[in-house]
């Protein structure tokens, strides 16, 4: 779907990719008593990235809840509650504690429905964030959303604009399944216009077009969407780019992928997560499947180096993929 055809159809104001998140969770706890937000410092502090903002003082204590540092208590208690009936909102403040609650997720969560013959819903949102660029070091700077979206039972979005920000996460707090949101933490304050409209959600699996072009396709992600307009935006006039953002990473929306691909011959991936086993090649296997007899040129990855996010600026700063590494990537296959 073009996400420009979307945005022309609703009354829209600009904010960052923070105030749209907050604006949705708002929304959604308005529009429903059984949403309520669990996590370490969502409620008077805010949010440690200060998403959360003042809904503590709007909603009070009962709605957003702030709990001790323990990331299996947190997504157990969301877990046990979901099945029971409300939609809670579980916040872990860093992907990289997933870890830390992995039985709880893997075992329970994903798992509930399954084992209980489709008798009891799951409608829990795990709000996380990810990546690198604000010298966290390994335990705090981490992409784990492959991890997530290899196993059956869960679901993940990865948004890289503020309408997909707002979109997705309202559309998985209304969602009968577990849903993690995958916030990089190096956009929050990304502009850009966002529906006001309360009913505004955006399905989950459903991939947008953020720019159309002919010649190669981008398939990025979260902080590489942008990364990706601008280049192509550079490049403007010598190679025509497309820019796809999949929005959702499980389930993934293969045919706006696939008809892209069928159209420019060419292909990049650019995601932040490790190159390895992941994301980037799950895409890649869909678009060689669909598309392989359209393909003009080898597709082309942009990732993370196999390897634990430094601390020092300068070697972080090495590991990070950016744009220059999109138009590398472009300028091998053009």
């Amino acid at each position: 779907m073009m996400a420009q055809a979307e945005l022309e159809q609703e009354q829209t104001e600009t904010m960052t990719v923070r105030e749209s998140i907050r604006q949705a969770l708002r929304e959604e706890l308005e529009h429903d008593e059984d949403v309520y937000i669990i996590g370490e410092d969502v409620g008077a502090f805010g949010g440690v990235l200060e998403v959360t903002g003042n809904l503590y003082e709007e909603f009070g204590e009962e709605r957003v809840r702030d709990t001790p540092i323990a990331e299996a208590g947190i997504i157990g208690a969301a877990t046990g509650a979901a099945a029971t009936g409300t939609r809670p909102v579980a916040e872990l403040m860093f992907s990289d504690f997933t870890g830390v609650a992995m039985e709880q997720i893997m075992n329970q969560m994903a798992k509930m429905r399954y084992m209980f013959g489709g008798k009891t819903d799951m409608p829990v949102t795990v709000r996380t964030t990810e990546g690198g660029g604000m010298g966290a070091a390994s335990q705090h700077s981490g992409t784990i959303h492959s991890w997530i979206s290899h196993f059956p039972g869960l679901k993940a979005v990865a948004p890289g604009t503020a309408a997909a920000a707002k979109g997705l996460t309202k559309a998985a707090i209304r969602s009968d399944d577990p849903v993690f949101v995958f916030e990089n933490k190096m956009i929050y304050e990304q502009q850009g216009e966002v529906p006001t409209d309360v009913e505004y959600t955006i399905p989950i699996g459903e991939a947008a077009v953020e720019r159309e072009g002919e010649d190669v396709t981008v398939v990025g992600t979260q902080r590489l969407v942008g990364e990706a307009l601008d280049v192509a935006e550079s490049l403007s006039g010598d190679v025509s780019v497309e820019v796809i953002d999949p929005r959702s990473l499980y389930p993934l929306d293969t045919d706006t992928i696939v008809e892209s691909v069928k159209k420019t011959g060419r292909m990049v991936v650019a995601d932040e997560s490790p190159l390895s086993y992941g994301t980037h090649a799950e895409i890649i296997a869909r678009a060689q499947e669909e598309a392989f007899f359209s393909l003009d040129a080898p597709i082309q990855r942009v990732g993370t180096p196999d390897t634990h996010m430094p601390f020092s600026t300068p070697l972080e700063q090495e590991v990070l993929p950016g744009g220059e590494d999109v138009k590398d990537a472009i300028r091998r296959i053009t």
